[in-house]
């Protein structure tokens, strides 16, 4: 099943995200909580999940961001694309960026894009048959500390 998350799914998202490229979940704390509430209240935050027995397995972030070109049309960021490495080659992050995608088409969106660190040519196909190219813009990154 897709669906946006819910508050209650915070303990089984970080345990997710330890099959993306953290290493540790988090300490329970204010600025945990108020992360989170934000996220959930933010109208143009989707953090979408793929729940199969009764598992969060699958989840990916697709933020609108408002824009003032392009005829006043936002467009869509997707962030944290993963699924749980016992459940990887069976299309749930395919439909977790599907429902994203849906998400941005109902918005107005007039784009959507998304960044990979991967190098890996089976991650990169899998984001070209999702849709993405990576010819049409370059992307540089900033890391602050």
């Amino acid at each position: 099943m897709i669906r946006e998350a819910c508050f209650e799914d915070l303990q089984a998202i970080l345990e997710l995200y330890l099959n993306l490229h953290e290493t540790g979940i988090p300490e329970e704390s204010a600025h945990l909580n108020q992360t989170w509430k934000t996220i959930m209240e933010d109208e143009n935050h989707h953090l979408i999940v793929c729940e199969t027995d009764g598992r969060i397995v699958s989840s990916c972030v697709c933020v609108i961001i408002p824009n003032l070109t392009r005829g006043v049309r936002p467009y869509a960021f997707v962030e944290n694309v993963v699924t749980h490495r016992e459940y990887r080659g069976r299309g749930y992050a395919t439909e977790c960026l599907a429902y994203a995608k849906k998400i941005a088409k109902e918005k107005n969106c007039y784009k959507m894009m998304l960044l990979t660190g991967s190098k890996s040519e089976k991650t990169l196909e899998f984001y070209r048959n999702a849709g993405y190219n990576s010819v049409d813009k370059t992307a540089f990154i900033q890391w602050l500390e």
